[in-house]
């Protein structure tokens, strides 16, 4: 059966990366996607690719994460129900699940909780959104609620997801990477860590710190400016600011170690193209990271500069350690293709449809 499926996606950070990749899985398996983008505007080389794979439209809302109020936001139901009329899709694809709050009943819809604020301020500060952003995560969870399906990326994001909104059970459907695979190698010698920027989520006053205590090179992938006005300064490690996809798995491959300081992931797509890559892992340990990478990664406290310092010169003296290192995250690395994810994907659209149509 072939299906033709309304997916939203923004031109910000990995959704894009994620609903490229996905579509065009899609695509090979016969189904038609229409993608469907709000937030900052797609560069011509983005447009470019996301024309590759499906139509491409593009509404005048932000996201929501980007928005001052609930009513930055009130065009966006009018918008994606005006798609609707004008498509016909047998899905929504919704990966933002507030874009899923005030639409009809038709068609269902899937929601992906990638990330929110709700659970960010969970994760990386332990404690409640704020009353400020309070009404952002009332409406993330009326967007829940008007889905059919929702969906995170891994059990442990789903758990978070299901803590922080109080819902029932969250689907897992992980995310995949067509990133090249490549043979390990030895690389030239430095650590690289990558981040679409360097948030307290992202945790890079712990590398930065880990940096200033070793004798390799440490680069730092990824904007160092935020939303309102965060700023982070490196004082030890390289930075190189906001890179290309291309530039940044480039960079990836080339380096001897990939490292991760994250506090908060909903699954880590910069660890899986290294992966693919063959590049070995140092990940912070969370739970995210351990269940996708127990067994193929080494990890280290999360906020503890000196035990990441310490790992980082012990793999650096050890090349044939980030060898095996290496092929042994390429190997988990085939779990997450995306063949996989799109038949996955399939399956759940084609149930949901079956569900509405028994109900």
């Amino acid at each position: 059966m072939s299906l033709r499926i309304l997916m939203t996606l923004d031109a910000a950070g990995g959704v894009w990366r994620y609903a490229i990749d996905l579509a065009a899985a899609l695509h090979a398996r016969s189904h038609e996607v229409i993608l469907a983008g709000l937030g900052p505007r797609p560069t011509a080389a983005q447009r470019a690719e996301a024309e590759a794979v499906g139509r491409l439209e593009w509404g005048e809302a932000p996201l929501d994460w980007m928005a001052g109020d609930a009513s930055a936001l009130e065009g966006v139901a009018p918008w994606l129900e005006e798609l609707v009329r004008t498509y016909r899709p047998d899905v929504l694809h919704l990966n933002l699940p507030s874009q899923a709050a005030g639409l009809g009943d038709h068609p269902p819809v899937v929601t992906v909780c990638h990330s929110c604020l709700a659970t960010w301020f969970r994760a990386v500060e332990v404690r409640s959104v704020p009353d400020r952003l309070s009404w952002l995560a009332r409406l993330t969870r009326d967007g829940i609620d008007r889905a059919a399906v929702v969906l995170a990326p891994s059990a442990a994001h789903a758990r978070l997801t299901e803590e922080v909104y109080g819902i029932g059970e969250v689907a897992v459907v992980p995310n995949a990477s067509a990133t090249a695979s490549l043979p390990p190698s030895e690389g030239d010698g430095s650590v690289v860590a990558a981040a679409r920027w360097w948030d307290g989520a992202k945790n890079g006053t712990t590398l930065d710190r880990a940096a200033g205590q070793v004798e390799v090179p440490v680069v730092m992938i990824g904007a160092c400016e935020g939303g309102e006005g965060s700023t982070f300064a490196a004082r030890n490690a390289a930075t190189t600011g906001a890179l290309s996809h291309a530039d940044t798995i480039a960079r990836i491959a080339g380096a001897s170690l990939f490292a991760s300081p994250s506090i908060y992931e909903p699954f880590g797509l910069a660890a899986l193209e290294a992966a693919r890559s063959g590049r070995p892992l140092l990940l912070a340990d969370i739970p995210v990271y351990r269940e996708i990478w127990e067994g193929a990664a080494r990890f280290f406290p999360p906020r503890d500069a000196e035990a990441l310092a310490a790992e980082i010169d012990a793999l650096a003296a050890d090349p044939e350690a980030r060898l095996r290192l290496g092929a042994a995250a390429q190997m988990r690395a085939r779990d997450h293709i995306p063949a996989a994810q799109s038949a996955a994907m399939e399956t759940v659209y084609l149930r949901t449809l079956s569900a509405r149509a028994e109900g």
